[in-house]
């Protein structure tokens, strides 16, 4: 199948005088999770990030360190996979024309990845929807939360949006990024999977007024609220008339999320400014609903994994397989009324599959889980109110020693992330080393974050903030990021432990506190390589999840969690 659409996608780079055609991850909307994935049509790569290079004699596929065991696998070959790090300075192909849509790429994207050896030719048609359209697509109209949900009305975050723009000297600020749309109308919608983002934009002024953009069937609801004005509700395909007849002339347009295709049509009219969106930042200080919010979806989603980690563990004598075992965890999830569905794809690998960092089980091809090998599972939820993302190592029966010591070595590195001095390590550049030290004593390390910043009920991936080795935005009360070291051997095991924290101030000081609540493998730990004050932090962890959950657990369940403390 997929040698079929290369061919087919191969005869159109002839027609439209091209030597290659690029296709990334991203859809239009520059969504992570996205309907639309041209990427997965063309080459069978179901990771969250990657793109391909379509030449006429060679495919070539790019992807970071997350993807590169995975991406060997599911491309069958038929690519040759490389380091995304790569891309920027890869000799494989100079002196051609790149064929590719500008609705799927920023500019300076482009300019940075393609035009140092090679020529760029837009082709405003995608040429993987000529070749395959056949995209289950939804059109349900968006829905608005309740100002006793999120915490702040869509007028509050308008004024301050607005206020900004004055601030740069701007008239106006193109809202690119759907999801920082969600975040200011108060809006979430059905566009795509595993994220209630709705796929919109919007223009907003300096004197606080609105200007929708979107078909009208999925705004529907926020007319009748009176949300948006119907003579503000601009079609997408009539944007370039509606910017034409605007008077003044200074815009605002984010780096990150505004495409070629719609920055070279907002400069025929208007003087741009490009930066940052700065609703980034200001989604990423949740307020206090939304942290009260988040703990308690996380005591939902808390009492789901510790019932999924116990059934595991004690009752289940099947040998079940790993699509099996994330059914079940999503049967115990699909228990509490408030649960919608996943917040990304579950990962649940056994033995070897757990060292493919961004594995995905499948119906037809899971693997029997072996009770011998160590069990990978990270998996997440969309509540009405939040949510949540929760990575467990399993073990069955007596764990080999080395994997004791390296699961230990994880160990040390998550605590000593979320017990870190934030006055002193006040970004995620200062913490990320922390994770990492125990590990690399012994040569060791992980290919990628140690933490990812997650939305209320949005992306369950948002920055800007995150714990990476180049991520320099400092810290603020009620952000939240993932607490996430690793380790994994290829062809052999992973190791991952990852509890989601949020930033408190306690007597004028920062300090990270925990959301995920579910016991932490104890089989797994060599309990005589932790200090005391290493050991004091688990047993008050464990006893914080007991106090939490235990009225929520029958007495066989309640008696196994209490055994942690």
């Amino acid at each position: 199948m997929i040698k079929r659409r290369l061919s087919k996608l191969k005869d159109k780079l002839y027609e439209n005088g091209l030597d290659g055609y690029v296709i990334p991850k991203n859809d239009e909307f520059f969504s992570e999770y996205s309907q639309k994935d041209r990427l997965k049509t063309i080459s069978n790569f179901t990771g969250s990030a990657g793109l391909a290079i379509i030449l006429k004699n060679k495919n070539y596929l790019f992807v970071d360190g997350r993807y590169t065991i995975q991406a060997e696998i599911e491309t069958g070959k038929v690519f040759k996979i490389i380091n995304f790090n790569n891309i920027i300075d890869c000799k494989l192909f100079k002196n051609l024309t790149l064929g590719l849509d500008p609705k799927l790429f920023t500019s300076d994207q482009i300019k940075r990845y393609f035009l140092k050896y090679n020529k760029v030719k837009e082709i405003k048609i995608n040429l993987i929807d000529l070749i395959f359209n056949k995209y289950k697509l939804q059109f349900k109209p968006f829905f608005s939360l309740n100002t006793n949900i999120v915490g702040e009305s869509h007028l509050v975050k308008i004024k301050k949006t607005s206020n900004f723009i004055k601030k740069k000297k701007s008239n106006y600020l193109f809202i690119s990024a759907p999801e920082n749309v969600a975040w200011l109308l108060n809006i979430r919608g059905y566009d795509n999977p595993n994220s209630p983002i709705p796929n919109c934009r919007l223009l907003i002024s300096d004197k606080e007024e609105i200007f929708f953009i979107s078909d009208k069937d999925k705004a529907i609801n926020l007319i009748k609220e009176k949300k948006i004005k119907e003579k503000n509700l601009i079609s997408p395909n009539n944007f370039h008339l509606f910017i034409s007849n605007l008077k003044k002339n200074k815009i605002i347009i984010d780096t990150q999320s505004c495409s070629s295709f719609y920055e070279k049509m907002l400069r025929k009219k208007f003087k741009i400014l490009k930066m940052q969106d700065p609703i980034y930042f200001m989604k990423s200080i949740k307020n206090k609903l939304e942290i009260k919010n988040m703990i308690n979806s996380h005591i939902f989603d808390g009492v789901a994994l510790t019932k999924f980690l116990y059934w595991i563990k004690k009752i289940n004598k099947k040998r079940i397989n790993e699509f099996q075992a994330q059914t079940k965890l999503e049967s115990f999830r699909k228990k509490n009324k408030n649960y919608l569905y996943p917040s990304f794809n579950t990962i649940a690998g056994t033995g070897e599959n757990g060292a493919i960092i961004h594995y995905r089980a499948n119906k037809i091809n899971s693997k029997k889980i072996n009770r011998n090998h160590i069990f990978l599972c990270d998996s997440g939820g969309q509540y009405k109110y939040g949510t949540t993302d929760v990575t467990r190592t399993i073990c069955f029966s007596k764990p080999k020693n080395y994997i004791k010591e390296i699961f230990t070595k994880v160990l040390k590195g998550h605590i000593a992330v979320v017990t870190a001095d934030l006055n002193k390590k006040f970004n995620g550049k200062l913490i990320d080393p922390l994770a990492r030290k125990f590990l690399k004593k012994d040569g060791l390390d992980y290919k990628h974050g140690t933490g990812h910043g997650v939305g209320f009920f949005l992306n369950v991936h948002e920055g800007p903030q995150s714990i990476s080795k180049f991520n320099n935005v400092k810290f603020k009360e009620g952000m939240i990021l993932s607490n996430e070291p690793g380790f994994y051997k290829k062809g052999s095991f992973g190791i991952r432990i990852e509890n989601l924290i949020y930033i408190k101030k306690s007597n004028k000081n920062l300090l990270f506190e925990n959301l995920t609540l579910a016991p932490i493998e104890k089989d797994l730990i060599n309990f005589d390589k932790l200090q005391k004050k290493e050991k004091n932090y688990l047993f008050k962890y464990h006893l914080n999840v007991y106090s939490k959950l235990s009225n929520f657990l029958n007495k066989d369940e309640k008696k196994w969690l209490a055994s942690f403390i």
